[in-house]
């Protein structure tokens, strides 16, 4: 899958005005630049994984996992198409630490799925990186 600039994001976050960010403007830009542009919060993290996990960005995927949970690869399901997000819950814990819980829903095969996570986050050296999360 590709998205415009101008495309509406796809991790659902929106503007004052309560319309929908352009994904250029949101998560877009910490996917283009990684290296220079580190999503400012957990949440904004969160927000640009479940981008890349719909854009099987896999390099922006394993950049953001912190180095002591980080698998080596990570395999796409063919055929998978994510549907949304709906962000619960940002909790800033300390400066270092967060948590972020979420439900995201896909559809594979012809059947729905929701997965409901509360991830954790660490803050080093001014960059967020997903640790781990619960799912329930």
């Amino acid at each position: 899958m590709t998205l415009t600039h101008a495309a509406p994001c796809p991790c659902g976050r929106r503007d004052a005005r309560g319309l929908p960010l352009a994904f250029a403007r949101c998560c877009g830009r910490y996917l283009a630049d990684f290296p220079h542009t580190p999503a400012p919060d957990a949440e904004s993290l969160m927000r640009s994984r479940y981008c890349a996990f719909l854009l099987e960005d896999g390099p922006y995927l394993l950049g953001t996992w912190h180095d002591s949970r980080r698998p080596a690869s990570i395999d796409f399901e063919p055929g998978l198409k994510w549907l949304g997000l709906e962000v619960r819950q940002h909790r800033l814990l300390d400066a270092g630490h967060a948590e972020v819980e979420f439900v995201a829903r896909s559809r594979l095969s012809g059947r729905g799925h929701r997965l409901h996570e509360r991830s954790r986050f660490v803050r080093e050296d001014g960059r967020w990186f997903y640790v781990d999360g619960e799912v329930s």
